[in-house]
Order: structure tokens, then sequence, then C-alpha cells
């Protein structure tokens, strides 16, 4: 029979005579009897170790869960090359992006400071340059040399004043801290190595007032022709950011293939 002493779990061997004549025998029971008084003194729901334990475990799964939070699960894409800059200016993308209308349904006010995060050549860059005017600015950042080389070349082509170029890192895009009124980012988030820390670092150089908008090809509709790992749906993007704090304003549909969806900084 077995019975709980001293808080240990007991088993009574009553044959005694057949232990003494199996050694290897008797040595295995002892050892399964030792393993049992070390599970039971650690995980019985009875016995006094527990709350000690449980005092520990509470707080180390918590930080566990609110880690695991901050960690995306969610597979990367990789990111789009110099070689593939042209794809960025195809005349095709007026139709299939709309580009335009996009930004205007961003109500962008003339002096506002925004961010163009994965700029690329530039292509959201000079348009967002004439929103905010002469009193307004744009830093365009990109994390690839080649990309700022021809970003400084169209800025320059065009004359364009009010636009900073910024060189970040997939960590890191290097913005000015409580700046910006806006940070946009096209067709961008989806390729992030280091989501949670670029999004922190977004969201540490937002004003309090700030907003977040990005726009991702619609994971729910199988007709859009981009790779599935180019596509996130407005639940990803939402169970993403905001766990960082960020607030979900709305999203918009009108545009052919993708979502936009706006954040408040949630400061």
């Amino acid at each position: 029979m077995d019975r709980i002493e001293n808080g240990f779990f007991i088993r009574c061997i009553d044959e005694v005579p057949r232990r003494t004549a199996y050694p290897e025998c008797c040595e295995r029971s002892e050892r399964n009897i030792l393993v049992e008084q070390c599970f039971h003194r650690v995980f019985s729901l009875t016995l006094s170790p527990v709350p000690k334990l449980r005092a520990i475990l509470v707080p180390v799964l918590f930080l566990l869960t609110l880690a695991q939070a901050q960690t995306v699960q969610r597979q990367p894409a990789p990111v789009m090359g110099v070689a593939g800059a042209d794809w960025l200016t195809r005349p095709e993308r007026i139709q299939e992006e709309n580009p335009d209308r996009m930004l205007a349904s961003l109500e962008i006010k003339p002096g506002s400071v925004v961010a163009d995060i994965g700029a690329g050549v530039g292509y959201h860059t000079w348009r967002l340059s004439d929103i905010v005017g002469p009193t307004g600015r744009v830093i365009a950042e990109d994390i690839q040399d080649g990309m700022i080389a021809l970003l400084r070349k169209n800025i320059a082509d065009r004359k364009l004043k009010n636009v900073d170029v910024i060189l970040g890192t997939p960590a890191d895009p290097r913005l000015p801290a409580n700046t910006l009124d806006l940070v946009l980012m096209v067709d961008v988030y989806h390729e992030f190595s280091e989501p949670v820390a670029m999004m922190n670092h977004i969201r540490n150089a937002l004003k309090p007032t700030g907003r977040v908008v990005l726009v991702e090809f619609r994971k729910e509709d199988p007709a859009v022709p981009i790779q599935p790992l180019h596509k996130m749906s407005v639940q990803d993007v939402r169970s993403e950011l905001e766990p960082l704090g960020f607030k979900f304003q709305r999203s918009l549909e009108f545009l052919p293939w993708q979502h936009i969806v706006f954040f408040s900084s949630g400061k």
C-alpha cells in the first residue's frame, strides 16, 4: 500500500525476503521510490513546498507570456534588393496601387513631419514632399546602400529641399525621437526581420498624436497576384502591433490589391 508521510509519498514494500534475494530489483525499487518522493514533493497540490514553487513559477510564466506576446512568429519575407528597383517605378503601379489616392486618404496636413520607411527609390517620398509642402519635412529611410544611392539621385533630380535621407538598420530606422506626425510603410512591414525592435523605435519617434499607416497586400484575397509571404491580413497586422502599444483606428479597402491600416501611437 501507499501512504503520505511527512510530506513524502512512500511506497511500503512487504516482500523483504524477495528484495534481499534479488539485490538488483531492490536497487531499482529504491530508485523508483526516490523518484516518486521527489515528484510528489515538488508537484503535488497538497504538499507544503508547492506555495513556494508557485510563488516562483507565476512571475516566471507571466514574463514568458509577455515575451511571447512581443515575439512575432510569422516568417518575414525577403527584402527586395536593388536589382528589383525598376519594379518600384513600373508604369502599371499607378493602376495597381493608385498611390496618389492612397496618400490623399491619409489626410496629411501641410507642415507635417512624415517618415517613409523602406522608401526604396523614393516612389512615395517625392509625392509626400509635395503634400507636406515647404514648411514640412519628409524623412526617407531605407536599409540598403544601393537603394539609398538611387533615392538620393531621385531627390536631387527633382530638386526637393524638404527631404532628409536616413540609412537605417534592420532593427533600428534611426528616427529622431518624438518628432513625427505620421510614419508610412508601403509594402514594407512584412519584410521586417526584427519587427518588434523596429516598431518600438518607430513608436518612440512618433509624437503623442502621431499615426502609423501600413499598406499591405491583402492576404484574404487569393486573386491578388503576390506571393503569400508578401501578404498580410488586417488581423495579422493588429495582432503584431497592438501588443506593442499601438491602437488600431481603421482600415480602408478601396485599393485594388491592398489594405490601408491606421494606428495611433497609443502614447
